[in-house]
Parts: structure tokens; C-alpha cells; sequence
């Protein structure tokens, strides 16, 4: 760990109040995120704070010097303060016990005299259970999540570990975000816990995290695997019979999603690949439909999905002629994606597959069918001005020139609005 680096992240704000709670009798440590990441020489702006042998009463008249904390938590002890910019969480260390069903199901308890290493034995992994002390920047790594760290190997702490099974879909985030591998007796204990009590939202949140941060997927592929999570979701299957096929192609598209512009266009781009080797459509609703109820990505994954097999096969061929280009845009709103997947897969063989990939690109730029969909170019209100009356023909005229003109056989706005007026003149006769 770089001590000068970390020393310049940490704000001269919070220092202060560091010293400040140490004059009134108190110890604190930085916590969780900013440790992990200042081991890994990673900047993080996550400062969480833990404080000792002071009470809360103590915390607020120390904190209300340097701005208005906010207790947000009040039965985990949290305080929140808004000081020059920054936001700062302070929690007094505490043990948790489970008494109940799902992630609200504990009994939490704080105290202000535990030792460190009593607070972080309740913490997940040992990479995320050590504490930098204020102001003087010693660290305490009570289970050697340091060294942990430096043969990335991710570890749980302690049994505690089984009270909170969103634990386990952590591993998976962590083993990609931080290139770590499960520690045996790790993947062991995940093995033997359930999911079942785990809300919709906490699940997309942890995919999203595995998925769509900067990291290795198919690292948390492999713990996924180890952890035998397809007991909770069959639908992630081998691509092509191989599960090294689905890692390479996770990893593929995780360099191209920085590439995509909004949040939506990556999150449907990386779950068609997670799902790129589930059997059928039917399959991948079932595992959508299970973790979320956003309408855009329950109706554009599928759609990319069945979109593929079609791609793949033209891609085989190269022939990705003008009707098929057309007709694929319209259906996924544009090409990038279909694109970028195209860059991605394992499918095609990897010397063949980059320049595969530009010929399908600039067969569609060549259209101007890559980045939007074509537009018909007769519209209704020609129809009107042309002395059709409004009703269903209007709708019948405009759904056979666009036909047309996805075929090839109307090239142009003229050519349209000819083919509205022969189609009038032909109701008049």
C-alpha cells in the first residue's frame, strides 16, 4: 500500500474530525471499500467510517462542529454528515444476529468497546474486513485479508458469513472486479446455503455489479460455478456445451460496454451474452422475469436473444445482404449491439471473427441502417393531402410501402409517394 497515495486521497476534512474524536476519547478507522481498493493501489472515494469507545452522544457533539449529522440509522448506529462537499458515514462497531427470514431478518446490536477484530468477524470477506486507522493510517487486518489480497484468494471471515446469503452473489462480483479466485473451504459454504430468501432487486443488483463493472466476468463465472449456483438459475448455461466459451465471451463484452453510450444498451447487451446459451427464448423470460419487472430490458434482451442465431448464421456465410440489414434494424432499434456481439463471440473462429465483424458494419453503414433503424418515407399525412380519406386502408398503404421498401423495390421518398398514388387511383377504379 502506497501510504503517500493514500494519505493525499483521504481529505484534510476528515482528518480533522479524526483528530477531533480522538481528543474527545475515541478511535476511528476507515473501513471496507477504501482498504480493499488503497491494497489494490485503486482510487476510491468511499469513506466509511468506524467508531470506538465513544457514545453516540459524544459522536454528535464532535460531528456538529464540522457541519449537521444526519442519524440515518439510528438502530445500526449510522450518522451521515455533509461537510465541505464531502459525504461522510460514521457507525459504531456492532454484532448481528440472525433471528428471522431475508436480509432484515437480524438482531443488531451496537457496542462501543468491541476490539476491531470482534466488529469484523461479522464482515463478508477477508478482503473487506480490514480498517486504516484516523489519522495515524495504521492498518489493522485482524484475518489477513492483506494477504489475501496479494494471492487473490477470496475468503470468507467467519461462519457469520451463512447469516446473509446475499453473500454469496457478492463472491461472484468481487472474484470479477478484483480477479480473485474462491478459497475451497469458501466455495464449500456457499454450496450449502440457499437463495430462496433473497428479494428480486438484490439479485439484479449483484448480476448488474458482476456484469457491468470494470472487471473479469468469467472469474466470477468460475465462482459462480463453484458456488453450483445453477441450482438457483438453470437458464445460465454453457455456450456451445462450453462454459469457457460463455467466459470468454462475458469478458469480450465487458471491454466493449464502455463503448455504449447509456445504461439500458449495456445491461441488455451483457445479459443476452449471460444468457446466450439458454435453450430457448421461453428460458430466458423465465430468468428475467425472475429478477427484475424493467419492461424495456423484458422485452429488448429477448429480442437480441432471438436475434443471433440469424446473425451468426449470416456472419457464417458473410452475406449480410441490404433486406436482412434492413429488416434486423428496424426489429432492434439499430445495429451496435447486434455489432458489438458479433465482435464478442466464440462462435466464430478468432481470426476470421474482427474482420467479419467490419464487413457487417459497413454493409449497414453503406444503408445508413447501423446506428437507427430506416424510416418509411411515405407517411399518412401524404395519403390525406393525396385525397385518401382517414380508416384502416391509410394504415394497409403505409404497411405495404415500407414492405417495399425493406425489400429494395422502393428506393427513394419519389418512389413512394408514387406507390400511395397508383394505390389510391387503384381504390377509385
Amino acid at each position: 500500500m502506497n501510504l503517500d497515495k493514500v494519505r493525499s486521497e483521504i481529505p484534510h476534512r476528515l482528518i480533522q474530525i479524526a483528530e477531533a474524536i480522538r481528543d474527545a476519547g475515541g478511535k476511528c478507522y476507515l473501513v471496507g471499500g477504501f482498504v480493499r481498493d488503497a491494497m489494490l493501489d485503486r482510487s476510491s472515494r468511499d469513506f466509511d467510517v468506524e467508531v470506538y469507545d465513544i457514545d453516540q452522544e459524544t459522536l454528535l457533539g464532535v460531528l456538529k462542529k464540522f457541519g449537521r449529522p444526519n442519524l440515518v440509522g439510528k438502530a445500526f448506529g449510522v450518522v451521515h454528515l455533509v461537510t465541505h462537499g464531502l459525504e461522510l458515514d460514521f457507525s459504531f462497531p456492532r454484532t448481528e444476529s440472525k433471528i428471522g427470514e431475508g436480509h432484515r431478518g437480524f438482531l443488531v446490536e451496537t457496542h462501543l468497546h468491541l476490539t476491531f477484530k470482534e466488529a469484523a468477524r461479522r464482515r463478508d470477506f477477508t478482503v473487506n474486513a480490514m480498517g486504516l486507522s484516523l489519522p495515524d493510517l495504521e492498518l489493522s487486518d485482524p484475518y489477513n485479508g492483506k494477504g489475501d489480497l496479494e494471492k487473490k484468494i477470496l475468503r470468507h471471515v467467519s461462519s457469520a458469513f451463512a447469516e446473509d446469503s446475499l453473500r454469496i452473489l457478492r463472491g461472484v462480483q468481487f472474484a470479477s472486479r478484483f480477479a480473485l479466485t474462491l478459497a475451497p473451504e469458501t466455495a464449500e459454504l456457499c454450496r450449502s446455503l440457499s437463495l430462496a430468501d433473497l428479494s428480486s432487486e438484490r439479485i439484479f443488483e449483484e448480476f448488474k455489479k458482476w456484469l457491468l463493472k470494470p472487471g473479469t466476468p468469467s472469474l466470477g463465472l468460475q465462482a459462480y460455478l463453484e458456488m453450483d449456483l445453477g441450482r438457483f438459475f438453470s437458464e445460465v448455461r454453457p455456450l456451445n456445451g462450453s462454459f469457457e466459451n460463455l467466459g470468454k465471451l462475458l469478458d469480450r463484452i465487458a471491454e466493449e460496454l464502455p463503448n455504449v453510450a447509456d445504461l439500458t444498451s449495456q445491461e441488455v447487451l451483457a445479459f443476452t451474452a449471460l444468457l446466450s446459451g439458454a435453450e430457448n427464448e421461453k428460458e430466458v423470460n423465465a430468468f428475467l422475469s425472475r429478477i427484475t419487472n424493467e419492461v424495456h430490458l423484458l422485452k429488448r434482451i429477448p429480442l437480441l436473444y432471438r436475434f443471433i442465431p440469424s446473425l451468426i448464421d449470416h456472419a457464417e456465410e458473410e452475406n449480410f445482404d441490404a433486406e436482412f440489414l434492413r429488416r434486423a434494424s428496424v426489429e432492434q432499434n439499430g445495429l451496435y449491439l447486434a455489432y458489438l456481439y458479433l465482435k464478442s463471440t466464440p462462435e466464430i473462429a478468432d481470426d476470421l471473427r474482427p474482420g467479419i465483424a467490419e464487413s457487417f458494419k459497413t454493409a449497414a453503414e453503406e444503408i445508413g441502417v447501423f446506428t437507427n433503424p430506416p424510416e418509411p418515407w411515405l407517411k399518412g399525412a401524404d395519403l390525406l393531402q393525396m385525397g385518401l380519406k382517414p380508416g384502416k386502408r391509410v394504415g394497409e398503404i403505409l404497411k405495404a410501402e415500407f414492405e417495399l421498401q425493406l425489400q429494395g423495390k422502393i428506393d427513394s421518398r419519389e418512389a413512394a409517394l408514387e406507390f400511395g398514388k397508383a394505390s389510391i387511383s387503384n381504390e377509385k377504379l
